[in-house]
């Protein structure tokens, strides 16, 4: 089968990116292209390390003359988030991503690209297996389960890595460098539901998409609705008009994606169907008022389902309705020293049925630790409030601005001289590996930069070619004038 993107320039940096999606790595099953990444640095004759995790460490010797350079360490994550369109069929399990040329972009048929990070290991693998580019001693660190909890980084074992600068590759704008970083962390929370016989004699699905959602990182300071955080304003709508006895709800996918779909079933009594279905009309209505900029194509579908054996009682109702409104998403402080920048969000992400439970997923983020604890106590006193669990897992640090770096210096001159453009040098306010990685290997020099991608986290990511060559092209210079 010929390469999709065969005749791209850089073509080895192509060439590795097509592999890369051909084999399946949604966060949490990074075993195959683990596997895959070892196969390739044996086969160059690297020193290679697999950790428990699939985290890898690969070593590639300085050339010459760069003997006594300082070692850099590559750094990007195997994993990428894997979100489809509705309507697309596809198993990300089994099947190969399905590229597509767009002019200057690849992008796919309906599925997420995996550019984010699947384009920092590609470019590392190409000067991995240069023969003709100078370099000091590289060590390429690609972590894994990046998206969903930093699990990878976290279990690093540090005598695996050592270096005197670090280049992470999961940015996304050309002539931006990150220099700072939010921290995060995933709030869970869960309430048991009470279940009752039901009293009605018609049973709906209810379903809100259409939404743009996106990474809840990156967009979410563009006023982007929330397909859950829209179902909680639909039951408030709906309590206030008729009865009706909920049985089922979910939405959203990841909870580092912003939701784009959300669905319930609900049963009510026939008397009120006409004025259900002319509410629903109205909330749509009302919704894409509100979004019209950033969410066009909002809908709501309802449709007549198979009634249930059990339904929630009301009480149970009430409280889902209670979490669902009162749970933030959006941004909740930004920056003052550095105007545009959030400093402190939350993304509802996920909201999960598992049997008579409940679980809300969240991504918090600050780059300020103490308000990253305070948007946590305040979702613990909402979860407090109707007696249900809340938990964290996964925290993770931010990464504090360096005012004294050599390598954020030497990128600047260097890409004034490539391109004749000054790089902009930034913080964001999604999450990096860099936090954990000063704990890991120290505070050494690092940055981060990376080719222009759009739309990431969602069916519609796409990867710019010649910002990608020029990248890599910016990167190679980089490494050889570090001597």
């Amino acid at each position: 089968m010929e390469r999709v993107l065969k005749g791209l320039e850089p073509e080895s940096v192509f060439k590795n990116f097509e592999a890369l999606t051909q084999i399946p790595r949604e966060s949490g099953n990074e075993a195959a292209v683990a596997d895959f990444l070892e196969r390739f640095a044996k086969g160059l004759g690297l020193e290679v390390i697999k950790e428990p995790s699939n985290n890898l460490i690969i070593t590639k010797p300085a050339t010459p003359g760069y003997e006594n350079a300082k070692t850099v360490i590559l750094q990007g994550h195997t994993d990428m988030v894997c979100v489809k369109l509705d309507t697309f069929d596809f198993d990300f399990n089994s099947q190969p991503i399905p590229l597509v040329i767009d002019g200057d972009f690849i992008k796919t048929k309906g599925t997420t690209l995996g550019a984010d990070n699947g384009i920092a290991v590609a470019m590392t693998m190409s000067i991995l297996e240069s023969n003709d580019l100078e370099h000091p001693k590289l060590v390429a660190l690609f972590t894994t389960n990046e998206e969903t909890g930093m699990d990878g980084v976290m279990s690093l074992d540090p005598e695996h890595v050592k270096g005197d600068i670090l280049i992470n590759l999961d940015s996304e704008e050309e002539g931006t460098l990150l220099a700072s970083c939010a921290g995060g962390v995933k709030n869970i929370t869960e309430i048991d539901m009470d279940l009752i016989d039901h009293q009605d004699d018609l049973a709906y699905n209810l379903v809100i998409s259409g939404l743009a959602g996106g990474h809840s990182g990156i967009e979410i300071g563009k006023n982007r609705a929330n397909a859950i955080k829209l179902m909680g304003r639909t039951l408030s709508i709906f309590k206030a008009h008729f009865p009706f006895s909920l049985f089922e709800i979910h939405g959203g996918e990841k909870m580092n994606a912003i939701a784009k779909r959300s669905e319930m079933r609900f049963t009510i009594a026939s008397d009120t169907r006409y004025l259900m279905e002319d509410l629903v009309e109205s909330i749509e209505e009302t919704f894409k008022s509100e979004y019209e900029v950033s969410d066009p194509a909002i809908k709501i579908e309802v449709t007549k389902c198979d009634m249930p054996q059990k339904v929630f009682d009301q009480d149970s109702t009430d409280k889902i309705e209670k979490l669902l409104r009162l749970t933030p998403f959006g941004v909740y402080t930004m920056s003052a020293g550095m105007p545009g920048l959030v400093e402190s969000s939350n993304n509802l992400g996920v909201l999960e049925q598992n049997g008579n439970t409940i679980k809300l997923i969240n991504a918090v983020r600050s780059s300020v630790k103490s308000k990253k604890q305070e948007l946590n106590e305040m979702m613990g006193l909402i979860c407090e409030s109707v007696g249900g669990r809340n938990a964290l897992m996964a925290d993770y640090p931010e990464w504090p601005y360096k005012v004294e770096s050599k390598i954020r210096d030497l990128m600047k001159e260097t890409y004034l001289e490539l391109y004749g453009k000054e790089l902009k040098v930034d913080a964001i306010h999604a999450g990096l590996e860099c936090g954990f990685l000063k704990e890991k290997v120290g505070d050494i020099d690092m940055i981060s930069l990376g080719p222009n991608m759009h739309d990431v986290h969602t069916p519609f990511e796409r990867l710019s070619i010649g910002s990608t060559a020029r990248t890599y092209a910016f990167l190679c210079e980089v490494l050889k004038r570090i001597k």
